[in-house]
């Protein structure tokens, strides 16, 4: 395992007492661009733009806030911001902003500095985590809920207002898991198995954050269909998510710990380590437009001093580690080199030398070189 360091970083201001899972990534305005959306234990939500240090909006929802997140649940062509409460308060918020055409004729944007939920229904209470995504393959979004005493549960939209712009609707419950053993329940994540089935579905997975220390052997679920997966690992974090960090088309993990440990993994189970020098309440990892008006990996950390950081810019060249003389010998400059210093390419031990001696005793003669090169002295 070999670590990193990000220096790009921007501050938000934060005040207030979170829920781990109550912050996300995503297009909230529906502009392409991702913001980022923190909802506290007092029911407001906040919507950070860019690399403003204070919200660009807020919106105040009922309860405790314990989960948030962005997407077309409604399955509208429009993502809305879905926040729900420990008290089982689900909110729909639609901060798109509202437009209208100035004296000038142009689109002029009008937000007002507080939005209200444009929906509000009770579920379940007690919910800790939740996912919005198409997990039976049908092309709509349904939402999918953890809570605190193990139970998951899939509810979908149901519209009763077809062409109307105004959300006339309420959320319908598809299906009940109960899931048995220790520990709390943990995030449902949505993938896709290429690699293991013929034709690719969205799953619904379902991980329990059992401590590794105390339950080594943890296990996985996926639950539509319900089925075993390989076990593996856990953390005791605050936060997961999955990223792509390094650019090849593929997907990492991202977990964080409470003392700021990150963990990327690929799926070679490749780890590279990354270090916050604070104790984290919060984290997320995903595409944010927080520089240059595009959206870039980023990592997000609320931690106990009122602060949100922002790591931005975070892409890796590769998660495994390298043979520096495999990717000299890509390099044709590389064996025109040895050839003007009488060096066989194919000498590996010779190559290994005259590597070592020009990296950690550039003012040394290599002991590989031919007797015209060796210093006469």
């Amino acid at each position: 395992m070999r670590s990193v360091s990000y220096v790009q970083r921007v501050a938000l201001e934060f005040s207030g007492s979170l829920f781990p899972h109550a912050i996300c990534l995503g297009d909230v305005d529906n502009d392409t661009l991702n913001e980022l959306v923190v909802g506290d234990t007092s029911g407001k939500l906040s919507v950070y733009k860019n690399d403003d240090s204070r919200p660009w909006l807020t919106c105040s929802c009922q309860g405790m806030l314990t989960c948030v997140g962005v997407g077309d649940v409604c399955n509208k062509g429009k993502n809305l911001v879905v926040a729900v409460s420990a008290e089982g308060w689900f909110h729909l918020c639609d901060l798109t902003p509202a437009r209208t055409l100035d004296a000038s004729g142009h689109h002029e944007t009008l937000m007002g500095e507080e939005q209200r939920p444009v929906f509000k229904q009770h579920i379940p209470a007690n919910t800790k985590v939740m996912l919005i995504s198409d997990i039976d393959g049908d092309g709509c979004c349904e939402l999918v809920v953890g809570y605190t005493d193990r139970v998951v549960r899939a509810f979908r939209w149901e519209d009763l207002g077809e062409g109307t712009e105004h959300l006339t609707g309420q959320l319908v419950s598809l299906k009940k898991w109960t899931l048995e053993g220790q520990g709390d329940p943990g995030c449902p994540r949505c993938c896709a198995a290429p690699d293991i089935r013929p034709h690719p579905q969205q799953e619904c997975l379902y991980s329990p954050h059992w401590q590794h220390q105390t339950r080594p052997h943890c296990g996985e679920w996926w639950l539509w269909p319900l089925c075993p997966l390989h076990p593996g690992w856990d953390t005791e974090a605050y936060g997961g998510s999955r990223q792509a960090v390094v650019g090849n088309g593929h997907e990492e993990v991202v977990a964080c710990a409470w003392d700021g440990q990150t963990y990327i993994i690929d799926h070679n189970r490749t780890v590279v380590r990354f270090q916050v020098d604070e104790n984290v309440r919060a984290f997320c990892a995903g595409l944010y437009a927080c520089k240059e008006g595009r959206n870039s990996p980023c990592l997000v950390y609320v931690t106990f001093n009122q602060k949100i950081y922002v790591y931005w810019e975070v892409q890796l060249e590769r998660m495994e580690s390298t043979n520096l003389l495999k990717l000299l010998e890509a390099e044709p400059e590389y064996q025109d080199l040895l050839q003007e210093l009488g060096l066989d390419p194919d000498d590996l031990p010779a190559a290994r030398t005259l590597v070592h001696q020009t990296l950690y005793h550039p003012d040394q003669p290599p002991q590989c070189a031919p007797a015209s090169l060796q210093d006469p002295t």
